[in-house]
């Protein structure tokens, strides 16, 4: 019998168009060789421009869903991204409580990539309060991270968000006027390094959940933070190098590039 593969639980919205939410998760885990198990936190109406409409899920049916996979199954990490409402924030945090020795991957997604607004005031407030400590790695683009600190200097967001619990907090600087794109992971006792990737020329489709599940997966798999946040960069790269159209919108990350055409 073939080895059990180490195991993702995404809390992740779903989106129809394929190229973001739990769908980009299962396809970034399944390329670290790692088995992806989902709890769907939110449904939407959106193709590959835009959200169109956000239909959060009842809390009580995503801690039920949880609590069946985990008594069934041995999950190595976990991987947050679009909760949609604060009263999912709040039910996946007693998950998180209830299995404090997973690693917990957080991509805190507070808009869509066409603009539409995916985050109240009141579930920004949630994800800080509840959700923040109990974050191993915290995954920001430099917009979220402005959002959720309200600082405009990122060194200080990442200090107001790891004071708020967050272990490790990895910027990402596609938004910033700059040549490259340059990531920064800011780690426990003042240690940060800055990581500097060429800058692609499009738009693209779930590049956030690609990152945030390949660090996942590979947190699953054993690898410690620095480690697996510097080999998930370099998947997600390349994901977006080799991405194609599948709508009239943001190009989807092709996640199984490594498969020989």
């Amino acid at each position: 019998m073939t080895a059990r593969r180490p195991v993702v639980l995404c809390f992740s919205g779903h989106d129809p168009s394929g190229g973001a939410g739990v769908q980009a998760d299962i396809e970034a885990i399944v390329s670290h060789q790692c088995h992806a198990v989902s709890v769907i936190t939110a449904l939407t109406e959106q193709d590959s421009n835009n959200v169109k409409k956000l239909l959060p899920q009842h809390p009580d049916d995503i801690r039920q869903q949880a609590a069946t996979l985990l008594a069934d199954i041995d999950v190595a990490a976990f991987k947050i991204g679009l909760l949609g409402d604060a009263r999912v924030a709040e039910a996946v945090a007693i998950v998180l409580q209830q299995h404090p020795t997973i690693p917990v991957v957080l991509d805190p997604v507070l808009a869509a990539g066409g603009g539409t607004e995916l985050a109240s005031q009141a579930l920004i407030d949630s994800i800080i309060e509840r959700l923040l400590p109990l974050t191993t790695v915290l995954t920001p683009n430099s917009l979220e991270a402005r959002r959720l600190a309200r600082r405009d200097d990122l060194s200080e967001c990442a200090a107001v968000l790891q004071d708020a619990g967050a272990e490790y907090v990895l910027i990402t600087g596609t938004h910033e006027d700059s040549e490259l794109v340059r990531n920064r992971l800011f780690m426990p006792d003042d240690l940060h390094e800055t990581f500097s990737w060429e800058r692609l020329p499009h738009e693209y489709h779930g590049s956030g959940c690609t990152l945030a599940s390949a660090i996942a997966a590979l947190l699953a798999r054993g690898l410690d933070v620095f480690s697996a946040v510097n080999e998930a960069q370099d998947y997600t790269w390349q994901a977006l190098a080799a991405a194609y159209p599948a709508g009239k919108g943001q190009l989807n990350p092709d996640r199984f590039f490594w498969i020989a055409p």
